[in-house]
């Protein structure tokens, strides 16, 4: 049965148009997971020399243990964003004469073997290798290994329970940063605990039974779940569920733009492929903490600029790449509307600039790891503004793309063409290009004053900027129109 079951998939895919489409993003995909998974192959073989080489006193062994706990909340989160339900076409199945129970062994058994399962046996497998070679006990290092296959298993699981649950994933980002700030400031050690839960592994093997009772309860719950909803009355109903509403009128303070703003908040609360982009505002917020407090990257200022570029315009890169892809859908309505088009490009630049402005406040306290920080986002916002809005919304001009809202962002490329590709040459790499060269030749300060003044140039010349910009859209108008009017 299972052997039939894959034969359907197989002829499924390859029978489909969506096979026929893509095939060039299929190929970037493919040489991104090769090179993730190179990456951690060679992790495997070499970090146990590297932490030997830089911790000498200590085991390196030890030191993974010490981040393991850190390194499973992380996968939850990542599959969480990423990871889909392993689903397959099982509504004209359910009128024939197959056990239901099969129908779900086969979608949870096949969630086994998905590539976040693979991706980290290729750096635990050869670390293991390495550890029996450098002489560890091969009973307690392959107890260790066998027990993070299992946690591996049982995290696939979990993410399946906790999938939908909002809340569930920003604890899981509280117990993450919370537990490197707890760490950093000598508040408290999770890691020693993790340390201490996995070195006992290792020395008494009995303990795999841990997560081995973990891993079979997890699927056992899902097992459960999953078979309650596999009934052809539950794969033919018709599910709603009450609209959700929010008061927007604060909008109206930004004038004959705002109902374009309360289309755009309305997309990003109610969509699930538009929502995807606001954990990214947090992301964005926090993506110094993985820099700063490393003093290898005290020196490296070129490295400011970059980051304090994603920093503060997270949501104006994540949002903006899709314009006005997000509005492809009813786009042809739209524009049989009777309003200007200067009026719906300011909104999207209205919106981006306030995130830029909220992410640049929410990050003053970075100003702890010093002032040239503190200035350096700064700069960056002002570059954000003037000059990132406009190279954002002028590339939204070539889009072609459609993007379905109701599909999540979990590894999905639909929508994503070329534009998307190319525009972030002058988004990410433009910046620190420029603020690297003349921190070289000159100095800090000059480097923040070239950064401010193109910033200040672009908010300066904005009507202007957007006359042109204007102009492209109305030069591209039938065309987009007409792109995204196919929905095959």
């Amino acid at each position: 049965m299972i052997r039939h079951f894959l034969r359907l998939e197989w002829k499924q895919y390859f029978r489909s148009s969506y096979w026929q489409k893509g095939i060039a993003l299929k190929i970037i995909m493919g040489f991104f997971a090769l090179y993730m998974l190179l990456t951690f192959l060679a992790m495997g073989f070499f970090s146990f020399r590297a932490l030997k080489k830089f911790f000498p006193e200590s085991d390196p062994l030890q030191i993974v243990n010490s981040y393991l706990i850190f390194v499973i909340v992380a996968d939850l989160i990542f599959r969480y964003m990423m990871q889909k339900m392993p689903v397959m076409n099982i509504k004209p199945l359910l009128i024939l004469p197959i056990q239901k129970s099969k129908l779900v062994h086969y979608v949870l058994g096949k969630s086994a073997f998905s590539f976040f399962n693979v991706m980290g046996l290729f750096f635990y497998i050869p670390f293991s290798v390495v550890l029996i070679g450098e002489g560890y006990d091969a009973n307690g290092v392959l107890a260790w290994l066998f027990s993070m296959i299992l946690i591996i298993q049982a995290t696939n699981f979990l993410n399946f329970l906790i999938n939908k649950n909002n809340k569930a994933f920003w604890t899981l980002v509280v117990v993450l940063l919370g537990g490197f700030a707890l760490k950093y400031f000598n508040l408290f050690d999770l890691g020693a605990m993790s340390q201490t839960l996995f070195d006992g592994v290792v020395s008494n093997p009995i303990m795999t039974i841990i997560p081995l009772g973990i891993l079979l309860l997890l699927y056992r719950v899902n097992y459960s779940q999953l078979k309650s909803q596999v009934y052809l009355d539950a794969a033919v109903s018709v599910k709603t569920k009450e609209a959700s509403t929010a008061d927007l009128s604060w909008t109206k303070r930004f004038g004959d733009v705002a109902p374009f703003i309360q289309l755009d908040l309305k997309l990003l609360w109610r969509n699930k492929r538009a929502k995807s982009t606001l954990p990214v505002l947090a992301l964005g917020l926090l993506y110094g903490l993985f820099f700063y407090p490393q003093p290898m990257y005290k020196d490296m200022v070129f490295m400011y600029a970059f980051i304090g570029i994603f920093s503060t315009g997270a949501f104006l890169i994540n949002f903006g790449q899709f314009i006005p892809a997000w509005d492809s859908g009813y786009y042809s309505m739209l524009m049989s509307q009777n309003f200007k088009y200067r009026q719906y490009l300011r909104s999207k630049f209205t919106l981006m600039t306030i995130s830029v402005v909220l992410l640049f406040v929410l990050g003053i306290p970075y100003v702890y790891f010093g002032w040239k920080i503190l200035i350096t986002h700064f700069a960056a916002a002002i570059y954000n503004v003037g000059v990132n809005t406009h190279v954002i919304l002028y590339g939204g001009a070539f889009n072609r793309k459609r993007i379905n809202l109701e599909e999540r962002a979990a590894f999905n490329l639909q929508g994503t063409g070329a534009v998307q590709w190319l525009i972030g040459i002058p988004l990410m790499a433009l910046p620190m290009g420029i603020f690297g060269l003349f921190n070289w030749l000159v100095n800090f300060e000059t480097a923040i004053a070239v950064l401010i003044g193109l910033g200040t140039i672009g908010i300066v010349f904005h009507q202007k900027i957007m006359t042109v910009i204007i102009r492209k859209y109305a030069a591209s108008k039938y065309k987009m129109i007409h792109a995204f009017n196919q929905t095959t």
